[in-house]
């Protein structure tokens, strides 16, 4: 099975500090792969990198076995990566179907559209209302209400549910649950593996071993800006991740790509 979206040889310097030190990268169709490592490990240069935010000094990327150079997030999106950062990315006094639109507005049909330029807020509202139901976030009964009176957990799921309404081959999720209770975290992660199960892969960027080891079908190890290894959460414990991230243990030796 050949990945989905590939990177190899990536290299991002900021002044005399390597961020990425040829970095490799592979996700597969229908997986959830986690990304750990320790701070300043360059997990989110990385990230950024394959979503368009930050444009590698070096280095190749393919998503789709087409090989991609994006220059802005907005030409990630365009093809099909959609990225859900830890800050969110919401408008906290615009609704929630304005939010899942926000930059992707449907407009009316004929001259009110074209002219005017008046939103089809009917369908944008029944577009919201269907993706948000997909992902079984019942719990948001008035689509039009702001998205500042919604939940920490509730907030996460509107911007899955954007990513996921979008995005057409890659969902990538940075830290979804780091700022989450435990009933809130434990609703993303049912979200991320409805996700997985409709055949979205999705990279997963987390601190949160239970996590990790609880939905990722393998596990990246970053450390010191580049891929250190994969792992399967079947054949290590979270115990073996920390180590082999932090350094204390040697990491499994790994089949040339």
């Amino acid at each position: 099975m050949e990945p989905i979206l590939k990177a190899r040889g990536l290299v991002k310097r900021f002044g005399k500090v390597i961020a990425l030190n040829n970095a490799d990268f592979d996700l597969y169709p229908g997986e959830v792969l986690a990304v750990i490592g320790d701070n300043g490990a360059g997990k989110s240069v990385m990230i950024k990198s394959l979503s368009g935010a930050i444009r590698p000094d070096s280095g190749k990327v393919w998503l789709d076995g087409d090989e991609v150079a994006f220059s802005t997030p907005l030409d990630a999106r365009k093809q099909g990566i959609e990225t859900v950062y830890q800050t969110l990315a919401l408008s906290p006094a615009l609704s929630i179907a304005d939010n899942i639109f926000m930059g992707r507005e449907l407009r009316k049909k004929g001259p009110l559209g074209t002219i005017l330029k008046q939103l089809d807020r009917p369908a944008m509202n029944r577009f919201a209302r269907e993706k948000l139901t997909e992902l079984g976030l019942m719990t948001i009964q008035n689509i039009a209400q702001s998205v500042e009176t919604l939940s920490g957990g509730q907030r996460q799921g509107v911007a899955v549910a954007r990513a996921a309404a979008f995005g057409s081959k890659v969902i990538i999720l940075d830290e979804p649950t780091a700022a989450l209770g435990v009933k809130e975290s434990r609703k993303v992660l049912e979200l991320i593996q409805q996700v997985r199960d409709r055949g979205m892969p999705v990279v997963l960027i987390s601190h949160n071993m239970p996590h990790v080891f609880e939905v990722a079908d393998r596990i990246h190890v970053h450390r010191l800006g580049e891929r250190l290894c994969t792992i399967s959460p079947k054949d290590y414990t979270m115990s073996d991740a920390v180590a082999f991230m932090t350094g204390a243990k040697e990491a499994p030796a790994q089949e040339a790509a």
